[in-house]
């Protein structure tokens, strides 16, 4: 990192960050799905397809730090965050699932896992986009070009 330029040091941190949220919502996915025996939707498929390249996405965007990441991760997480934003609509009743792509399989409406009563997966899904989001805006925001 350049010592003359102390806002690449804080575009690094906010990529790390957004890439952390990346990378560990592709191992609980992975784990979720592949150890814990949760088939996921076609909805949740469709946001694993977003997320997943974000973690080499982000990962190549720090080492050397290149503020241009931005412009290549912001597509893939807004994306992903309509699509979370529309799974949790769709999970919690303001959508009727009808208007939804799971016509086989497991039923987008329902709730595979809850957490404290309240945390659902797309609901996670939706947290980790905002997030991911976020980091990549004041990224954008904050580094000088």
């Amino acid at each position: 990192m350049n010592a003359t330029h102390p806002s690449n040091d804080i575009g690094w941190t906010l990529i790390f960050i957004a890439w952390l949220s990346a990378a560990v919502s592709t191992l609980a996915a992975l784990f979720l799905g592949e150890i814990m025996g949760h088939t996921p939707c076609v909805l949740c498929w469709y946001q694993r397809i977003c997320m997943f390249p974000l973690v080499l996405i982000l990962a190549a965007g720090l080492f050397p730090f290149d503020r241009r990441v931005v412009r290549y991760a912001l597509p893939l997480a807004v994306t992903g965050w309509l699509l979370a934003a529309f799974h949790w609509a769709v999970a919690s009743g303001l959508i009727p699932e009808r208007l939804t792509p799971c016509s086989q399989g497991v039923p987008c409406s329902v709730e595979q896992v809850i957490w404290f009563g309240f945390l659902t997966l797309p609901m996670l899904s939706l947290l980790a986009f905002s997030l991911i989001i976020a980091m990549l805006l004041l990224t954008h925001l904050k580094v000088s070009k």
